[in-house]
């Protein structure tokens, strides 16, 4: 059986670093372990695939113009025009399946007029945060777009219930919604691999995997190190990845006198995470804003499957995955002290951080791996895993 996987997003690099990037790649992967064949339509490559991907067939439809964002909407939206032509040369699919971004609806018009199964992935409620924290412009253009999509979707794959309550807000999409947390390939995220980063010995090291932007409350992770540095100077802090507030962050750590105690290792390529995670005592997840909290964290799940222990504000779907004393020790968002006293605490209880780090990995082998989450995905359209007889004849 044929998939056509759609990522039209301009912002969505499908075979870059960032997170929405890991998770294009990660759902192809789902895709093939389900014995199904991915086909890649993209606005925007990234690069090269990674080797276990290069067996897909890639699709790349035209970049969009470097250009004012009133003429990038509209050539977003005229996206629409070549996606729909180019569908049919590389017919059949018995499924199509598409990661929701602004303005893209004929993957999903086209399936449905085909008789196709059609599944559309909401991530984030994006005219909201493209309107807030970018620039729209013709926000009822983009609003009708999306509604479009809406109503040609079979199922509507809401990432936390964030995203779910803003999918219930458009007619077209209720009736049709199904939260379905992201996850983790937990054989490749794993505990006892050799470390990309080794500190001295006995020296407590506390990790952030992510980009480095605003709502990823930074500035209160750099006060709480600051705060267990001055009990513990041995104490180190392992900033992995890079974003905008890598300047301002450095300038912080620097007023706050630790930045010698810090180490940026900078955007790394997904298949090194892991070893990255394996340089660490306890992650760290420190959003400091309780409110909007719609993401389904993919760096939660990989803490987990590296077997690390974990700190994390309360909020959104952070607080439904882990269980607070259980798989992680959960804080109130933006409590710089309340934070540094977690990290504390399991700088002196290294069993504590042992048990911590066990059980997370047990839960996301039982719940979170894209292995189960794909698997309940195909399920809603009648496409459940296949046994293996009829994989080889797919």
């Amino acid at each position: 059986m044929r998939v056509a996987y759609v990522s039209m997003d301009p912002g969505v690099p499908a075979f870059g670093v960032k997170g929405c990037s890991v998770h294009v790649q990660e759902g192809l992967r789902a895709l093939a372990r389900h014995g199904l064949r991915p086909a890649l339509f993209t606005a925007r490559l990234g690069g090269p695939p990674p080797a276990d991907l290069a067996h897909v067939p890639v699709h790349a439809l035209p970049c969009l113009p470097e250009a004012a964002p009133d003429v990038r909407e509209r050539a977003t939206l005229s996206a629409n025009t070549a996606l729909a032509a180019h569908l049919p040369e590389h017919e059949p699919f018995d499924l199509i399946y598409e990661r929701y971004a602004l303005w893209s609806f004929a993957a999903m018009e086209h399936g449905r007029a085909a008789g196709l199964p059609t599944v559309l992935e909401v991530n984030a409620p994006l005219i909201d945060e493209q309107a807030q924290h970018r620039h729209l412009v013709d926000v009822d253009g983009a609003t009708a777009a999306s509604r479009r999509a809406f109503a040609a979707a079979d199922a509507l794959i809401a990432v936390s219930e964030g995203v779910a309550d803003w999918l219930d807000g458009f007619a077209e999409a209720r009736g049709r919604i199904h939260v379905v947390p992201n996850g983790v390939d937990a054989d490749r995220v794993r505990p006892g691999l050799d470390p990309a980063w080794t500190a001295s010995d006995g020296t407590f090291v506390i990790g952030f995997v992510g980009s480095l932007k605003p709502w990823h409350g930074l500035s209160v992770l750099a006060e709480a190190f600051a705060r267990l540095h001055r009990a513990a100077p041995e104490a180190r802090l392992l900033l992995v990845g890079d974003g905008p507030e890598r300047e301002p962050l450095t300038a912080q750590l620097h007023d706050l006198g630790v930045q010698d105690a810090v180490q940026f290792a900078g955007a790394v390529p997904p298949n090194e995470v892991p070893r990255w995670l394996a340089a660490i005592n306890v992650a760290v997840a420190p959003y400091a804003d309780a409110t909007a909290c719609y993401f389904s964290p993919l760096k939660i799940f990989e803490y987990m499957a590296a077997g690390r222990a974990i700190v994390a504000s309360r909020v959104g779907q952070v607080a439904e995955v882990l269980d607070h004393e259980a798989t992680a020790l959960l804080v109130e968002a933006g409590a710089a002290k309340a934070l540094a006293e977690a990290l504390d605490r399991l700088r002196c209880d290294p069993l504590l951080r042992l048990r911590l780090g066990t059980t997370a990995r047990a839960t996301v082998l039982m719940r979170h791996t894209w292995t189960a989450v794909f698997q309940h995905v195909l399920a809603l359209v009648g496409l459940a895993a296949m046994p293996d007889n009829q994989r080889e004849a797919a």
